[in-house]
């Protein structure tokens, strides 16, 4: 069960620890095979070129030593002639120290020159030394114990040190840059596009226009996905002006018989069957204005910049002046992209509903985030939990009455839902602080 633990907590740190842009993926799918070659090369070029290098220069300067120290043993007389010889010829410089004897340590053998040299004079010159190679670049000092003296040897750095190693890591380094920096352009170049279609479906998504066509590009797929998003839109667009058109059209046609009816009931005696009959005619001609409202609210109305701080408090002091108990709190200037009329016609009826129930009306708005927050509360009655989403169907009215005088057509709630949803956002219906109902539009900015 631990183990099982431990590989959960493993993979979400693996998720945790990997970018969640298409753009980072795609470049650690580039990088990550690069930087292995990299190591790869970097661990076969030390442990071969550079062992192989090191170990022939190292091998070649012993047996220069070794030569040199034949020599003065041969002829010791010519030791002065000889290390001037080995000085022009081999550009060693060599200094003899009579009666010195080297200090008994352990030769510092710290990296890999310093094993490979002391490695060949071992095999080479077989006689006690001592390395100092901390300036291996410019130079490295050997002592060697002879019979009755000390012999040091100065080999300048180029005899052991090779630059290629220098010139091979930055030639790696430098490409593998330049690579890269390739690599993200055109990556970058790949992803906008796919960037470019998020952003027209998000606008189109919160009832903004997008451009009347999405320009495709990219690669293949991606404008295969943009084409069908064109044509989604377009699709989308078409039936929601047929259905307000249709919408539109038969309220429009229902008004002339009506008229009619009207006229006819005028011309007659007031009586208990023609008073019923105007009183039907009145619901009915409600009715028709709430389609004409729930039509409207799918209309073409575009998306502006709009202050809804300045929004809010005119709806409250309209309100207000009609002798509606209503509080308004608006946190600041609530900016926003919105389709001004329909959401007005939004909040309204929200206020409406209220009004119709309670005796107070508290309205605020607030920005939350990235969400826009607007909230109507009252202290009336309140709606059941188990009816709070039923009230959102169209022509839904909880009092089944269906009497006028205590409430509307029962399109209130649903022309202030699609509003809300045409903006991208949403309703909730809950439980106000106040003891009555909450209506909390939350549209994202």
């Amino acid at each position: 069960m631990s183990i099982s633990n431990a590989l959960i907590s493993l993979r979400r740190l693996v998720k945790l620890a990997l970018p969640r842009s298409l753009y980072g993926r795609a470049l650690l799918i580039i990088v990550t095979p690069l930087i292995l070659l990299q190591v790869i090369t970097a661990w076969i070029f030390y442990d071969r070129h550079w062992d192989t290098i090191t170990w022939r220069l190292a091998s070649a300067l012993a047996g220069d030593i070794q030569h040199v120290l034949w020599e003065i043993k041969e002829r010791p007389e010519m030791a002065d002639v000889i290390f001037e010889q080995a000085h022009e010829n081999m550009n060693l410089q060599f200094i003899l120290q009579k009666g010195e004897i080297l200090p008994n340590e352990l030769p510092h053998n710290n990296g890999l020159l310093d094993r490979l040299l002391a490695k060949a004079l071992d095999e080479r010159v077989r006689r006690p030394f001592l390395i100092d190679s901390s300036s291996f670049k410019e130079e490295v000092i050997i002592d060697f114990q002879l019979a009755d003296a000390v012999l040091t040897v100065v080999a300048p750095g180029k005899r052991l040190f090779s630059s290629t190693t220098y010139i091979f890591i930055t030639w790696m380094v430098g490409t593998s840059l330049i690579l890269f920096a390739v690599a993200s352009i055109f990556m970058r170049n790949q992803v906008r596009p796919i960037k470019r279609l998020a952003d027209a479906v998000d606008s189109f998504g919160k009832g903004r226009d997008p451009g009347r066509e999405f320009k495709p590009g990219g690669a293949s797929e991606v404008r295969t996905a943009a084409n069908a998003f064109n044509r989604m839109m377009n699709r989308i667009r078409r039936q929601i002006r047929q259905r307000t058109d249709m919408l539109s059209g038969v309220s429009h046609d229902l008004k002339t018989p009506l008229t009619r009816m009207k006229l006819q009931l005028a011309l007659m005696e007031d009586s208990p069957d023609s008073e019923a009959l105007k009183s039907n005619l009145q619901e009915m001609e409600k009715m028709i204005e709430g389609y004409l409202t729930f039509a409207k609210g799918e209309g073409g109305e575009p998306s502006v910049e709009y202050d809804m701080s300045d929004m809010l408090s005119t709806l409250a002091k309209n309100w207000r002046s009609g002798g509606v108990n209503i509080d308004c709190h608006v946190e600041g200037h609530l900016i926003a992209d919105v389709k001004p009329q329909a959401l007005r016609r939004c909040v309204d009826n929200l206020i409406s509903n209220a009004n119709r129930y309670a005796e107070t009306i508290w309205l605020s708005g607030g920005i939350r985030g990235d969400v826009l927050e607007i909230v109507v509360d009252d202290d009336g009655p309140g709606i059941p939990e188990n009816e709070r989403e039923k009230a959102f169907r169209p022509f839904y009215r909880i009092d089944e009455s269906r009497n006028t005088k205590t409430g509307g057509t029962g399109l209130g709630l649903s022309i202030s839902r699609d509003v809300a949803r045409v903006h991208g956002g949403e309703i909730y219906l809950e439980e106000s602080p106040y003891g009555g109902l909450r209506a909390r539009i939350r549209l994202p900015l």
